[in-house]
């Protein structure tokens, strides 16, 4: 795969779906470069969501078309309003698709590694406020 030219792997990663392209991204420096191509992410948007929105959501820097089709993604899946989502172990405030804030997570390991549950300043010891516009995170 080394010696393939560039626009060989990107007719290849071009048959790959979303989750197959971010997991390619994972092989090495060159392969993160190439999944990242514009032309690719751009293509996935409007085969997903039409040509129509990729006109209306073209990104706008600093995003790039992976950055805006990964909001689109998260807006479909859990709305544009204000939540606070999971994923994996983490927490995230997220509001019209984009995460504002990292909230922490469920578990948190001390510093030495020790794997095992700990009291945390996480999610179930943060209350969130919206005041006059602006987000106030209390601990």
């Amino acid at each position: 795969m080394e010696k393939l030219p560039t626009d060989l792997h990107l007719k290849i990663f071009c048959l790959l779906d979303p989750q197959n392209l971010a997991a390619a991204q994972q092989v090495c420096r060159k392969w993160r470069d190439l999944a990242s191509d514009e032309g690719l992410w751009s293509n996935l948007f409007k085969e997903r969501w039409g040509i129509d929105r990729a006109t209306f959501y073209a990104p706008a820097a600093p995003d790039s078309w992976k950055d805006v089709y990964i909001v689109q993604d998260r807006c479909d899946r859990v709305g544009l309003g204000l939540k606070i989502i999971r994923e994996g172990e983490d927490y995230y405030l997220v509001h019209q698709g984009r995460i504002e804030r990292g909230l922490g997570s469920r578990r948190e390991a001390d510093m030495k590694g020790v794997d095992e549950e700990v009291p945390s300043a996480g999610i179930l010891d943060k209350i969130l406020f919206f005041v006059g516009g602006t987000w106030k995170l209390l601990l």
